[in-house]
């Protein structure tokens, strides 16, 4: 039988037109996106309320903060995981089917989200052990959601409107890290009206109320609810008809999944299911192989070094806004407030960069990615991160004025912006395009671990450089470090350097999937055809 007809399922589905399922998945795969947003982002508001309720020093004019190695520990255990279930859950969905992994992944996250908020124990030692053992298993199964849920919504999707649907799951990002913020803001208003307390300069023991140890268990254990209640629907997907066309070989069963998502006329599908598997030579290649190199190894090098780049400088950002916040004076000092005030006025700056920034920098690359394409968003995403990075930077004393902190976070806002109209959507869209299909969940794990590994260095590595290069005003127990303004500017460069390994990723804007990953060339093709870039304005 013509390899024509055996992918026919193939074609279909590239025509597909948009339809209600199409939705119902970016709801359901998206709902994945919201919770792990909002788990890993949310440790962030929650450290300065751990420091002042463990690690309150008797007689310190500051209040209690989270001992260097600890900070690390917390912020950072829940990115290890990540990358672990990246990798992990990238090389299983390749071998069980996508399906088969999914609802690991959501089980995982909603366990440890719910035992974050459990960590058992009254010493600092103990509850910090059991809070980073449960973070770093849900960011394991957050890892997981990375790959799968790029890789099913791909193979669904068609070939005009692929892109915004695989953005558009990752979109939900943005309402992750908005409802972190906005959750804090309710929880720490309610225990604020309830439960008064001085500021930590009138008061420094009253100024934590014993109720405080309560605020961030809920705020962790919140996170389980948005991925509870998409389990059902993640249990009922079936196993995508690429998949099981291509890797499983079973045209037949390939056209009843299609079938029972899509609206797909039962002739047609009688046409391919009578087709029979072939035995494709040019699939014999293995991962890592020789012809795997020639044929996809500057794309994996582009997808893996564009997302390593770019996550030095954007966790750096998310994690660390209180910090940026407070040193150029947005935020009151510490010792000016009460805990569950301090609380409350992170959060609500970090759910105004998130709502004035980050959520739109996402949909926008949602509404125009299948028009002008993944390679042109990158680029000028790249660039005007470079550019507003050094913007605050060079002039960063400037900033740091009470009247100009507005400015400041205009253009801090505006990073953000770039950062989600840009390389933080465009480095999970086209992994899930441009390797063949029995390489495809592994290769976007791949991708992804080391956007984690970029994201690890700068958790670890900001909270350390960003620190005051007099030692006198340094935190509590860090060393000297190259301070703010340095820290941006390496963060800038990072972007530059984002911005020209941008060139070895291949636009796959209006392409299939098999002609990007050229699953339907015969084995003695094996020339490595130039990259070409297709750039639609």
């Amino acid at each position: 039988m013509a390899k024509d007809e055996q992918l026919q399922v193939l074609s279909m589905l590239d025509a597909a037109k948009t339809q209600f399922y199409h939705f119902t998945a970016v709801v359901i795969s998206g709902m994945g996106f919201f919770t792990d947003s909002y788990d890993l982002f949310c440790i962030s508001l929650v450290t300065k309320l751990l420091g002042r309720i463990y690690y309150h020093v008797e007689g310190s004019a500051k209040p209690g903060s989270l001992p260097p190695n600890v900070a690390a520990a917390v912020n950072g255990v829940a990115l290890c995981g990540t990358l672990a279930g990246q990798l992990f859950f990238g090389w299983l969905g390749d071998k069980l089917g996508r399906k088969g992994a999914y609802g690991i992944t959501l089980m995982l996250m909603v366990g440890c989200s719910i035992g974050s908020g459990l960590s058992f124990g009254s010493s600092p030692t103990s509850v910090i052990a059991t809070l980073c053992f449960f973070r770093f298993w849900l960011g394991f199964g957050i890892g997981g959601d990375y790959p799968l849920s790029a890789t099913i919504m791909s193979e669904y999707a068609n070939k005009k409107t692929r892109g915004a649907f695989i953005a558009a799951v990752f979109a939900m990002q943005g309402f992750g890290i908005l409802a972190g913020g906005m959750v804090a803001i309710v929880v720490s208003s309610i225990f604020r009206a309830v439960y008064h307390a001085d500021p930590y300069s009138v008061d420094p023991i009253g100024s934590t109320v014993p109720q405080a140890d309560y605020v961030w268990r809920i705020i962790l254990m919140f996170g389980a609810a948005p991925a509870a209640l998409t389990f059902y629907s993640r249990m009922k997907m079936p196993e995508t008809p690429r998949y099981t066309a291509l890797v499983a070989k079973d045209q037949n069963k390939a056209c009843q999944d299609m079938a029972k998502v899509l609206n797909v006329e039962m002739k047609e599908q009688q046409q391919v299911a009578h087709a029979q598997p072939q035995n494709n030579r040019s699939s014999k290649f293995a991962l890592f192989s020789k012809k795997f190199l020639r044929r996809h190894g500057l794309h994996l090098l582009g997808t893996a070094s564009t997302w390593f780049l770019l996550d030095i400088a954007y966790y750096s950002q998310n994690l660390f806004q209180k910090d940026i916040f407070s040193a150029v004076g947005w935020l009151p000092s510490a010792s000016s407030m009460s805990a569950l005030d301090e609380l409350y006025k992170i959060a609500r700056a970090q759910t105004l960069i998130a709502l004035c920034g980050t959520v739109p920098g996402y949909w926008v690359t949602v509404f125009l990615i299948d028009h002008i394409g993944r390679f042109a968003i990158q680029l000028i995403g790249f660039f005007f991160m470079t550019a507003f990075m050094f913007l605050l930077a060079i002039p960063y004393h400037h900033w740091t004025r009470p009247e100009n902190n507005i400015g400041f976070i205009v253009i801090y806002g505006l990073t953000f912006f770039f950062a989600n109209f840009g390389p933080n959507s465009t480095t999970f869209v086209v992994p899930a395009e441009i390797f063949p299909a029995r390489f495809r969940s592994t290769c976007h794990g791949i991708s992804a671990a080391a956007g984690k590994a970029g994201a690890i260095i700068g958790a670890f590595g900001f909270l350390y450089a960003s620190q005051n290069q007099d030692k006198s005003k340094t935190d509590p127990g860090y060393p000297p470090g190259i301070g703010m303004r340095n820290s941006l500017i390496l963060l800038g460069m990072t972007s530059i350097l984002g911005f020209f390994f941008t060139f070895l990723v291949p636009e796959s804007k209006g392409k299939s999937l098999e002609e990007m990953s050229r699953e339907n060339e015969d084995e003695g093709d094996d020339q490595v055809q130039p990259n070409r870039v297709e750039v639609t304005v």
